[in-house]
């Protein structure tokens, strides 16, 4: 029986996905999952509801098929991205499974789990990828964000590519955007919360351990010509005070 923590995880969730519907007004959008599908059988943990990887997926995939059913009877198309290996499996085996079985649109090389998406949303160029840099100070919680921002940036001039307008990233459970001006208009780094309490693990890691928790996602639009986000997060209490 789920907890009650997972019980009001799963009512976030239930809202998380109304509000998308409010905000979206019945038009198309795509649907980018962003790695970390199942939990997997990591750091000696014993907090998982089973161990057992195939009621994991199977698990994630009763979630995930109402979300991406809706996201393609809007008319878009949904995107996997290939998470932590202790997570989704060696080269994200364990997420090809789930994105194949859920018909996220394959890339090139025909995976359906991929570890970068390239997305053009109307002339603008977002790049998707789990990981970044993480941090054990809160204080700098921006800097692996800007860095990343800026590494691209490198990249593209050092190459001769395009650079991406906007950069997505997960990987630390926390929600946090940079902009910085460009001759575009701005350049954007958003990294998304998570939907996972604080495990056993992270008590024990810097930073990690004194905060609480984030849980929800964001939407990316272009309005009159101006790429920006709209985001639903929440957070919960630390525990109870005794007396």
């Amino acid at each position: 029986m789920p907890s009650d923590f997972q019980k009001k995880l799963w009512e976030m969730w239930e809202q998380f996905w109304k509000w998308v519907d409010e905000q979206t007004k019945g038009e198309p959008w795509d649907l980018v999952h962003m790695g970390d599908s199942l939990d997997g059988v990591h750091h000696n943990s014993t907090s998982q509801i089973t161990h057992n990887l195939e009621d994991q997926r199977d698990i994630a995939l009763d979630i995930l098929r109402p979300i991406v059913a809706k996201c393609k009877k809007r008319g878009g198309r949904f995107y996997m991205i290939r998470g932590t290996p202790v997570h989704s499996g060696e080269s994200g085996c364990d997420e090809e499974n789930i994105a194949q079985q859920l018909e996220a649109t394959p890339n090139k090389q025909g995976n359906h789990a991929r570890f970068d998406l390239w997305k053009d949303l109307d002339g603008s160029t977002i790049n998707f990828m789990h990981h970044v840099g993480t941090v054990s100070s809160n204080a700098y919680e921006a800097t692996a964000v800007n860095k990343e921002l800026t590494e691209m940036y490198v990249e593209a001039a050092r190459w001769g590519y395009r650079a991406p307008d906007m950069i997505c990233r997960a990987h630390r459970h926390r929600m946090i955007q940079i902009q910085i001006p460009t001759a575009a208009g701005r350049g954007w780094a958003v990294v998304g919360p998570a939907w996972q309490g604080r495990t056993p693990f992270a008590y024990k890691v810097a930073g990690a351990r004194v905060s609480t928790p984030q849980f929800g996602g964001y939407i990316i639009k272009k309005t009159h010509g101006v790429l920006h986000t709209l985001e639903k997060v929440w957070s919960i209490s630390h525990s109870e005070v005794e007396i």
